[in-house]
């Protein structure tokens, strides 16, 4: 895997070379708008609104809305006069427990790896994170963007994971709250038995993205038979309001007790296929 950024890790006076690599990808089916009478594929054009007219790259500019239907065109020199000095440095600032953080902050992980002559100062920094619980909340340049970011000890390497500032996550009391403050202690105990019924060790290779899979073997089963013989679409189950909470809490329980298998029981694993669509 090619490396999507090379630089140091500077605290101090210390200087750590690093490669960063995505610890992370989603694999999504990719669609393409056809016209129904042909399936000939639909593109896009970048059109003016005043006319309709299609618009050349090389006459779209950038521009910033300061008011209902009035624009500033911003230039390449503009974004360069505010510009961040683009340093190749995971620019770490302090250190703070990772539990006074809000989960929320946390965006995207990247795996740290260290180059040359890094490692000693590289397993010094991951052994210091990993014993003091605390992360190295530090600033980083990528791809002429700045990014707020936390330094994670993780096994037996560190973690840098972007962030969002702190301006970027929404205030849980902009929504609105309960009316009842708290739950009854009937309830309460219902509720803690059920979780303990349901309670498992985390295994994370049992946990698929079913509707990726389903969608998948149905593409496959559709181009097959060219779409005869297919399941009838599903109707959405619809909510319901529990009045007594206890009772369907307790047969929540002898459910769960019953299956024998815990909560996953019944869980068919589909064989993926793999589909490519262009």
């Amino acid at each position: 895997m090619r490396a999507i950024w090379k630089g140091t890790i500077s605290f101090g006076l210390v200087s750590i070379p690093i490669s960063l690599f995505p610890a992370t990808r989603r694999e999504e089916l990719k669609f393409r708008l056809l016209r129904g009478s042909d399936l000939s594929p639909v593109n896009y054009k970048r059109v003016a609104e005043a006319d309709g007219k299609e618009v050349p790259w090389d006459k779209i500019v950038k521009g910033y809305e300061y008011e209902k239907g009035k624009f500033i065109v911003i230039q390449d020199e503009d974004f360069a006069r505010v510009d961040v000095e683009a340093t190749q440095t995971v620019d770490i600032i302090n250190f703070v427990k990772l539990e006074e953080i809000n989960p929320l902050l946390f965006s995207k992980p990247y795996y740290m790896q260290a180059e040359k002559g890094g490692d000693k100062a590289y397993v010094l920094l991951r052994d210091s994170l990993a014993h003091s619980g605390k992360v190295g909340i530090a600033k980083v340049v990528i791809k002429e963007r700045q990014h707020l970011a936390a330094l994670k000890a993780q096994q037996n390497g560190l973690m840098l994971e972007l962030m969002r500032f702190p301006d970027e996550v929404i205030d849980a009391a902009d929504f609105k709250a309960p009316q009842i403050r708290s739950a009854t202690k009937p309830e309460m105990d219902m509720a803690s038995k059920l979780v303990e019924s349901m309670t498992a060790k985390w295994e994370p290779q049992d946990y698929h993205d079913d509707y990726k899979e389903g969608l998948e073997k149905l593409i496959v089963q559709k181009v097959a038979s060219g779409g005869d013989g297919l399941p009838a679409p599903r109707k959405p189950k619809k909510a319901t309001v529990a009045v007594d909470l206890v009772s369907v809490l307790q047969q929540s329980i002898r459910q769960t007790q019953g299956s024998g298998k815990g909560p996953r029981a019944g869980r068919t694993r589909l064989s993926k296929s793999r589909v490519h669509l262009n």
